[in-house]
This record gives structure tokens, C-alpha cells and sequence, in this order.
């Protein structure tokens, strides 16, 4: 008696939630309160509870009482068993609309509650409490504790289950999935792979199937469901998907199609590409051709696009280009690659005539950006595609690239001098950073096209011009901080050490040619205070073997050129870079059984032999340093035989069969036996107790011969 039905008017009805408020805090029993509660939860049904309502009702009755009603399972007479959980969650999707509430750890400690909910059978009665669940589901993952509460209560897996058996609100389902995954994809991975893929399988065959406009709705839920790792390749379910998806794409794609249509469907082939490169792709005729197609439409929309620039068409095209950019790149790889390629020689051939025409729409694009633009991350895009022909390809466009060097060396500083090596973010494990805020390294995507241009006269002058060799020795100085902070166990090659080795490149290019540059410009002299102290701490490991080598072969040749600096002269930290330099290049060879069964030959000791390939130029060029060095720095004869390199070479080349050492070898042994023993009595000694007098002959090592035998 003391609670009269909802009134119809508004007025009236906000009059009679009141009483019922006040019943709530007033309530003399269990009874009286589930009856003023029912018409609450009536209100908040027909969504007539605006925030401050909102607020009086969980002031009245907080947390505690929806608590209670989930937990109950007796219901009253009469009622549904579960009539108090579905009030409860009731009043709870009434909380969450408040987004403080929504990340409240009350809320968060029901996220198992949500996910049974979803898991149960679902009757005609009880969808208005799925709906709810929906609603709390959907406003926690919006708040910042929300998502990484979600992923570890095995949210992820009852969503995926949820969907999958298409019972009452599973779309709702999937929408959620798509948030969670947008936030914290590799922790939904890590966590929930099996189920994950259960869900692509089911959409990659609702792709397949579809022959209206589904099949590009799909184009833009699926990128979400494509995992960087685990790759897709490494089980049949997922093989089986980027079958389906590659052949729905070439569906699409082999059809006339609006630019409604086609962008999807080109952001979907990016998504793959970025996941799997071009395995999903199959080798044969139709898979070439389908290539080709997608290199060729991502290049025909970059240059309409950005040949002649709308700001606001290209402000709505910015995300399908930056797709198209993506499919560039493949090209470019696929175009180069020579094992099991996936496209003919006449069709590579087409496509870099197409790209050079689609890249030199980037450099006319780039060439209009204004200054506050460069925080854009669509420039960033176009910079890292550019950077990616830059490296491969170094005839064409030149002229064009000549004149946007100062723009990309500008751009580069500015970015790097804004961005800091330690960034802090909050939910750092859980959330994915691709496309957050962090500052963006333009420098490792520029440095191999850097490297190119630096071998040869009119870019090396406007790189050195525009203040590039100084930017080059900061970053070094800022890449060796983070390399040396990481984990010294053997590890896969990181973009740091890669970008290191780069940079050892670059000024390699310089020291040869521009020695003047190096003499002169101070940043050379702090580089080589950097050598010196790095190459002694890293030699020891072995899986860094490549950039030692880089580090030594450009500290041996500086040293050279700045032979008269202090830092050089006797001081401790140039004693310890020599040994660590003689160390790397006498320690490359072995004497081994020669295969053919004929005694010993010379070969590659087993340390050096994986990394050789890419060592091999840095380590004659280094021995041709170190023997233009021995004059310049009376210490080096003594850390020669610090390091018993004379009786260890002496050793290989008198127990090898000569045959088994080629011309380049003995070449550059020699350069530095006779230095040595030029420099030095003691060297000259021992090469000569060695029986050095016989081997120089053997080996043809007439300027040895001839040293030897002065007095």
C-alpha cells in the first residue's frame, strides 16, 4: 500500500522514485525494500533516471544491496529464480552509466559474475539481464583499469563463446571483442588464443560465404582478429583462415568496386601483410597476379590521393593510404626477393615502374607539409615508406629525393630531439602502443637509404650541409644507452642493433670519403671516445658479433684519420679498444681438416662462421685499418703481442696447406706482419722464431720476405 504504480506524467513519476529513494534508506525489512526497489529498477528500465537520480539512487543503497541480490538464489514467491540477480544487475548497469562508478572495484570484482551471465543458457526471460551484463561490460572497458580487469578474469573467452553461439545480443558480443582487442591485443593472445581463432575461423567463413554488403562489413571487423603473434601460419586452423580471407579478397578485389568498397577491403590485405608478409598469398599463377593487383591498386590510390593534394580529401583517405603504404612495402620485398619468388621478372619489372610513380607522389606530398603538421602520424608513415625505397631502390628519383633530404633530415631531428628512450605508460604490460603517442623513431626507417646516399657526392654534401653527421653521433651515443640497458642473453636481432649497425655504415661511407669532414668536425671526435669505451664491453658477446665488427672496422679507420687527438694517445681506454680490435681480427681464423681428406686448411673459426656473411668485407677492411694504424701508435706492436696474434697466425699459416689460403687473405695478412715488423724489433722477432722467413716465402709474401731480411 505504501508504494502507488509509476505514474504516467513525468513530474510525478520523479516524485514517486523519490518516496521510493526514501523507502530504500528507511526500509523496516527485506520486503518493504524489494518493493521500493522494483520500482526503482522499473524506472531504470524506461531509462527515466538521469545522473543526479542516478547518483541518489547508489547513495541510497551503494554497493552492498546489488551485491547481496546477485548472491541470493531464492527468489520471492512467485517469481523467476532468478529475479534478484537480473535487479541487481539492473541497478549495477544503472551505476556504470557513471564512468566513475564503471572502474569502481566493486564493479570490477562482478566481471566473473558478467561473464557467467553470458555463459548461460539465455530464455526469452532473461535477456534484459544479458543486456545488462552488455552495458556494465561495455562502459568498464572505457575506463582504465577496465580492460587488463577484463583479460585476466577471462572475459576475452566468454565473449568469444558468447558470440559463437549466437544466442540474444552476441553482435554486442563481437563489438566488445573488437575494444578489447583495439586496446590489448597481445595480452587477448597470450591469453585466449584458441578461442580468438575460433571466432576468426567463423568469420573467415562468414567472408567467404557472403555475397552482399556483409562481406565488406567483415573487411572492416576482421583486421581486429588478425594477430601479429602467434602468427597465423604456425597451425592449420589459422592457415585455413588466410585461405578463406585470401580468396574472399580476391573476390573483391577481381570486381568493379565502389571506393566505399575498396577501401576496406585494401585495410584488410595491409592487416595480413603486417601479420604474415605475403605467405598468405599462394605461390602459382593466380597468387602472382592477385600481388601484382594489390601493389597496383594501393599505388593508383596513393597517387590520387596525394598528386594533387585536397587537405580535406586526403584528411579522410589518411588511414587507407597508410594501408596502401603497407601493401607498397610488399612489394618492394616481393620485387627483390630471389628464393621461391612469388612474382615473374616481367611483372617486378611492372611494378617498380609503378612505384616509382606512386613514391614520387609521396616526395610531392611531403614537399607540401607545413611545420605544425610534422606531428601528424600520417607524415610519420609517409616518411617510414619512403625510407623503405630509399633503402632498396637508388637510381630513380634521385633528383627528387636530393631535394627533399633537408626536409626528411629536419624531420628526423625534430622527432628525435622530442622523443625520450624512456617512456612510462600506464597498463605499459597490457596495452598495445602501436599508434599511441610515443615519440617515433623516423631515424631507423631513413638510415639504410642514408647509407646509400652517403657513398655518393651531391646527397653526401646536403646530408653533411644539413647537420645529418651530428644528429647521426647523438643517435648513436642515445641507441647504445638502450642497447646497453637491454638483456645481455642472446637474443633475436633488435631494430637497436640493427640501426647501430646502420649508423657504423653511414660514417663508414664518410671516413672514406670525406676524411677531411672527420678531422675537422667534433662530433667525429666524440664518436670516437664512444668507439673506444663500447667495442673492449661488447666483444665478449658473441651475438653481437656484427656490431663489433661495424664498431671495431670504423674505430680502426677513425683512428687514423684523428691520430693525433689525446683520446688516442696512451690513454687506458685506447689501449683497451686496440686489444679488443686486434682480439675480433686474429681470432676469425682456424685451421681445420680440409674435406678433401689433404691435411689442414685454412676456414672460418666457428664463432665468427654464422655472422661471416656479413662480416667478411667489415673484417678486411678493418685488417687494412689496423696495419694503417701500427705506424701512428707505438702501443699497437705491444697489444699484437699482448695477444700472441704473430705466434697464433704464424702457427695457422705454417700447418694449413697455402692452397687453402686465397690471394685477399694472404693480402691482407701480410699488410699488417709488416708493419708489425717495421714497428717493432720484438714483432720482427718473433715472426722470424716462427720460421716466418720460410712461410712469407711459401705464400708469395714478397714485402714480408723483404722486411725480414733487413737488419
Amino acid at each position: 500500500p505504501r508504494f502507488p504504480a509509476m505514474a504516467a506524467d513525468s513530474g510525478d513519476r520523479h516524485a514517486t522514485l523519490k518516496r521510493c529513494l526514501g523507502v530504500l534508506r528507511d526500509a523496516r525489512n527485506d520486503s518493504e525494500q524489494f518493493a521500493a526497489l522494483l520500482l526503482v529498477t522499473k524506472a531504470v528500465r524506461a531509462g527515466e533516471v538521469d545522473a543526479k537520480t542516478r547518483r541518489q539512487i547508489f547513495d541510497a543503497i551503494g554497493f552492498t544491496f546489488p551485491t547481496r541480490l546477485l548472491s541470493s538464489r531464492q527468489p520471492p514467491a512467485g517469481c523467476p529464480p532468478h529475479t534478484f540477480r537480473a535487479l541487481g544487475l539492473t541497478l549495477l548497469a544503472c551505476f556504470c552509466t557513471d564512468p566513475e562508478l564503471a572502474g569502481h572495484s566493486q564493479i570490477l570484482n562482478k566481471i566473473p559474475t558478467f561473464n557467467d551471465v553470458l555463459l548461460s543458457p539465455c530464455d526469452p526471460d532473461s535477456t534484459s539481464m544479458v543486456d545488462d551484463v552488455y552495458q556494465c561490460l561495455s562502459t568498464v572497458l572505457a575506463t582504465a583499469r577496465g580492460p587488463r580487469e577484463m583479460v585476466t578474469k577471462g572475459t576475452v573467452s566468454a565473449l568469444c563463446q558468447a558470440y559463437l553461439n549466437g544466442g540474444h545480443g552476441s553482435e554486442r558480443a563481437l563489438t566488445l571483442l573488437v575494444g578489447l582487442l583495439a586496446i590489448a591485443e597481445a595480452k587477448c593472445w597470450q591469453r585466449d588464443a584458441p578461442q580468438l581463432l575460433a571466432v576468426l575461423s567463423k568469420l573467415s567463413a562468414d567472408f567467404l560465404k557472403a555475397e552482399d554488403m556483409t562481406k565488406f562489413e567483415l573487411c572492416e571487423v576482421l583486421p581486429h582478429f588478425i594477430p601479429l603473434s602467434p602468427p597465423l601460419t604456425e597451425n592449420s586452423q589459422g592457415s585455413e583462415c588466410l585461405c578463406r580471407l585470401y580468396k574472399g579478397l580476391a573476390d573483391i578485389l577481381g570486381s568493379k568496386l565502389s571506393q566505399s568498397q575498396r577501401d576496406p577491403a585494401l585495410k584488410l590485405a595491409a592487416g595480413l601483410v603486417q601479420a604474415c608478409g605475403a605467405e598468405w598469398i599462394p605461390a602459382g599463377s593466380a597468387g602472382s597476379k592477385f600481388l601484382a593487383l594489390l601493389v597496383n591498386l594501393a599505388c593508383v590510390e596513393v597517387r590520387l590521393t596525394l598528386e594533387e593534394p585536397d587537405p580535406v580529401e586526403v584528411e579522410g583517405k589518411k588511414e587507407v593510404v597508410t594501408a596502401c603504404y603497407v601493401l607498397m612495402e610488399m612489394g618492394i620485398q616481393e620485387c627483390l626477393r630471389e628464393e621461391n619468388p612469388l612474382l615473374e621478372n616481367v611483372q617486378k619489372m611492372q611494378l617498380m615502374r609503378i612505384m616509382e610513380e606512386a613514391f614520387g607522389a609521396v616526395i610531392f606530398y611531403l614537399r607540401q607539409v607545413k611545420q605544425e603538421e610534422l606531428q601528424d602520424p600520417f607524415i610519420f608513415a609517409s616518411v617510414r615508406v619512403l625510407g623503405a625505397w630509399m633503402a632498396e631502390e637508388t637510381s630513380s628519383l634521385k633528383q627528387e629525393i636530393c631535394e627533399l633530404l633537408p626536409f626528411l633530415v629536419d624531420y628526423a631531428r625534430k622527432l628525435f630531439k622530442e622523443g625520450s628512450p624512456a617512456v612510462s605508460l600506464p597498463q605499459a604490460e597490457l596495452v598495445s602502443t602501436e599508434g599511441s603517442a610515443l615519440p617515433q623513431d623516423a631515424l631507423r626507417f631513413l638510415l639504410p637509404g642514408f647509407c646509400h646516399l652517403t657513398a655518393e657526392d651531391r646527397p653526401r654534401d646536403i646530408l653533411i650541409a644539413e647537420g645529418a653527421p651530428a644528429l647521426l653521433c647523438e643517435y648513436f651515443l642515445q641507441q647504445w644507452e638502450v642497447l646497453t640497458s637491454e638483456s645481455t642473453a642472446p637474443a633475436p636481432l633488435t631494430s637497436t642493433e640493427m640501426s647501430l649497425q646502420t649508423v657504423c655504415g653511414v660514417f663508414l661511407n664518410l671516413v672514406v670519403t670525406a676524411p677531411d669532414l672527420v678531422r675537422r668536425d667534433k662530433t667525429f671526435s666524440s664518436l670516437m671516445d664512444v668507439l673506444l669505451k663500447s667495442l673492449p664491453s661488447l666483444l665478449p658477446q658473441k651475438h653481437h658479433l656484427v656490431l663489433a665488427a661495424n664498431i671495431a672496422t670504423l674505430g680502426l679507420m677513425m683512428a687514423r684519420i684523428l691520430a693525433g687527438s689525446a683520446a688516442l694517445q696512451g690513454t687506458r681506454s685506447a689501449k683497451e679498444f686496440f686489444g679488443a680490435a686486434i682480439r675480433f681480427l686474429s681470432q676469425a681464423h682456424v685451421a681445420q681438416a680440409d674435406p678433401s681428406g689433404r691435411g689442414l686448411a685454412v676456414a672460418v673459426s666457428p664463432a665468427y662462421a654464422s655472422a661471416w656473411a656479413d662480416i667478411r668485407e667489415l673484417w678486411f677492411l678493418g685488417m687494412q685499418a689496423l696495419a694503417g694504424c701500427i705506424p701512428l701508435f707505438p702501443c699497437l706492436p705491444h697489444a699484437a703481442l699482448q695477444a700472441r696474434c704473430l705466434q697464433g697466425l704464424s702457427q695457422l699459416l705454417s700447418h694449413v696447406a697455402p692452397a687453402s689460403v686465397d690471394f685477399e687473405l694472404v693480402t691482407a695478412f701480410q699488410a699488417v706482419l709488416v708493419e708489425l715488423a717495421r714497428a717493432s724489433e720484438q714483432c720482427r722477432d718473433v715472426i722470424l722464431s716462427h720460421h716466418g722467413t720460410e712461410w712469407a716465402n711459401l705464400y708469395g709474401m714478397a714485402a714480408l720476405e723483404q722486411c725480414l731480411a733487413e737488419q
